[in-house]
């Protein structure tokens, strides 16, 4: 990912939050609710996402028409949907920016879809570990023995997760 910085914050319309939950909804479904607040901030940065600012938190990002947790966002507001889940052999290479590669995946909920974010947890205690695009889907994921699977997005320690606002 490109070096970001933020480069205006504003408040968003009404019509722009009921949009913005709506992509949100069509990414993690019902958990929507997690993240719905009546103040919520767009900001403006010079890469190519947009971060949305939930009580005064990065907790919300939009990358290509997609709407998605950031991972303060997933750690504070923990959700079920759109899950990969590696084993511990995975965790520091995850920690590092790594791509997921089949043989360190556990498990994957059955409404991942290729082209799609997914969060991708550590099978220990469940935290967030990174934020990718799917390969494939579900059901292929499981199927496939080797290969990348995921590419990772936003992980912590990365640009995104150390910007402040």
């Amino acid at each position: 990912m490109a070096k970001i910085n933020s480069r205006k914050r504003h408040t968003i319309r009404k019509s722009d939050l009921s949009r913005l939950f709506r992509q949100l909804e069509d990414e993690i479904g019902p958990d929507t609710d997690l993240f719905r607040s009546a103040k919520v901030e767009v900001v403006d940065t010079t890469g190519d996402i947009s971060l949305y600012l939930i009580e005064k938190k990065p907790h919300l990002m939009e990358y290509q028409e997609m709407v998605f947790p950031t991972l303060r966002g997933a750690i504070a507001h923990p959700f079920s949907a759109r899950n990969v889940v590696v084993d511990a052999g995975a965790v520091r290479f995850m920690a590092k920016g790594a791509d997921v590669m089949r043989p360190g995946i556990v498990r994957v909920t059955d409404d991942v879809r290729a082209g799609h974010p997914v969060l991708i947890t550590e099978e220990t205690y469940g935290k967030p570990l990174a934020v990718g695009i799917a390969a494939l889907d579900a059901a292929e994921i499981d199927a496939a023995e080797t290969g990348k699977m995921v590419r990772t997005f936003h992980y912590v320690g990365d640009e995104l997760w150390n910007l402040e606002i």
